[in-house]
């Protein structure tokens, strides 16, 4: 296994015999941490943040139904797949972790093969549950984030223009009088439009904040932060000449085009709002813009 595809795993086991064991086992194909009681599994967890915690049952102090109880109560480590390493054999043991939320159990003493199956396993079910998460956040066709995505970051965008005390700018972005061209040319051209203009976009952003997204339908969106107004004009007018000037072809050789109207809203810390307001006051602009004949920028 490749040393940067490693996944981390967090042995947690007030014995030194048994953190050894696993570690020798494993970490041939894992980064292996290890913490010798609850609290330091905790604080262990919370630094390395491992794709796996094998946890000891029996501990002093705090035992391991305690620290997967606290582990599933925060936020941020309540998914990490916590597997029981354990001597007991009593099923209502076992009932009570996996009601905790265990993800599986490894007995001991340790079967090496078995250890390695039954962590393998976990890793594969991580790895599928990420490929989910990441598709659920991609738009199929033109590849982009999509809406969902989209207000996962404007929530993060926005509280740290807050914190900072920076700027952020939106664009919402339509592509003028879709319906007639799907109508004139089909549904299949339309998609080959909207997979170029989202193409633009990856071309035109340069920054690695700069994010944008397929809001749904013909219309996109474009997040800006640490960027003032006039900035964000530049941006948006530099989108939509380079829309403008595209030549997407149809499969018999003719040329066709389109072109985007765009709404520009800043919003600083100076002002109150939400970032309901902000999209709505974005949205306004673009209003604007085909109400003014299309094919250009307007801002709040």
């Amino acid at each position: 296994m490749n040393e940067t595809a490693k996944k981390s795993i967090l042995v947690v086991d007030d014995e030194n015999s048994n953190i050894m064991a696993l570690s020798h086992i494993l970490s041939p194909d894992y980064i292996i941490y290890a913490a010798k009681n609850g609290q330091s599994a905790i604080k262990a967890v919370e630094k390395h943040c491992p794709d796996i915690i094998l946890l000891d049952i029996i501990m002093p102090e705090m035992d391991g139904y305690a620290v997967i109880s606290a582990l599933k109560a925060s936020d941020k480590t309540r998914n990490i797949p916590v597997v029981f390493i354990t001597g007991l054999t009593n099923a209502d043991d076992e009932e009570r972790g996996l009601t905790l939320g265990a993800a599986d159990y490894i007995t001991k003493p340790f079967s090496p093969a078995i250890v390695k199956l039954r962590v393998r396993n976990q890793i594969q079910i991580l790895d599928q549950l990420h490929t989910i998460e990441r598709l659920s956040m991609l738009d199929q066709l033109t590849e982009l984030p999509n809406r969902r995505s989209f207000d996962n970051r404007l929530q993060a965008e926005w509280g740290r223009a807050a914190r900072q005390s920076e700027p952020i700018s939106i664009l919402v972005i339509d592509v003028d009088k879709f319906k007639i061209y799907n109508d004139t040319y089909g549904h299949q051209q339309g998609d080959v439009a909207l997979q170029a203009a989202a193409k633009i976009f990856e071309k035109e952003l340069k920054r690695p904040g700069d994010f944008a997204a397929r809001w749904g339908g013909e219309e996109f969106t474009v997040l800006l932060p640490n960027t003032s107004s006039s900035g964000a004009l530049e941006v948006a007018e530099q989108i939509r000449a380079r829309i403008e000037n595209l030549e997407i072809l149809c499969p018999d050789g003719t040329a066709t085009g389109i072109t985007v109207s765009i709404g520009v809203n800043t919003w600083s810390h100076e002002r109150t709002g939400t970032t309901n307001n902000f999209i709505s006051s974005a949205d306004e602009a673009l209003y604007k813009a085909k109400e003014a004949g299309r094919n250009r920028v307007c801002a709040v």
